[in-house]
């Protein structure tokens, strides 16, 4: 069985802007390519990644980067009754956007590791593998 990886937004953000742990996450992709390991993402990460993007860059900016996330070696994890019944337990239980758990859900139900740089992941850790990228000096 090879390796899984989730990837948060945080993580993608980073290597679309090229912040501190973009190399990271482009070497899982390099072996996504290679067929060595498997990489997802929530549909929420998608979509996020979108509005950022616009939001920076604006509207053909934030189109062309979601065609180029359709190119990656990238599973787009969509709803699913499971991934929903484990986001609202998680929503209701912890202090995270519903984005965030959306995306924790989604690593729970593919068993991967969750590629994020986003503090409020670590009160989920009991839950879910993580692999934190380098935060963002404040």
């Amino acid at each position: 069985m090879s390796e899984k990886y989730l990837l948060d937004t945080s993580a993608l953000m980073s290597l679309l802007t090229d912040e501190e742990g973009a190399d990271d996450v482009a070497s899982i992709l390099r072996r996504a390519e290679l067929g060595a390991v498997e990489v997802y993402a929530s549909f929420m990460t998608y979509m996020e990644t979108f509005y950022r993007v616009w939001r920076i860059a604006g509207e053909e900016a934030a189109k062309s980067t979601y065609a180029e996330l359709k190119e990656m070696p990238i599973h787009r994890i969509d709803l699913s009754e499971p991934i929903l019944f484990r986001a609202g337990s998680i929503k209701s239980n912890y202090r995270l956007s519903v984005a965030d758990a959306w995306i924790i859900a989604s690593a729970i139900q593919m068993e991967a590791s969750l590629v994020h740089k986003d503090p409020e992941f670590e009160q989920v850790q009991n839950m879910v593998s993580l692999i934190t990228l380098p935060y963002k000096s404040r």
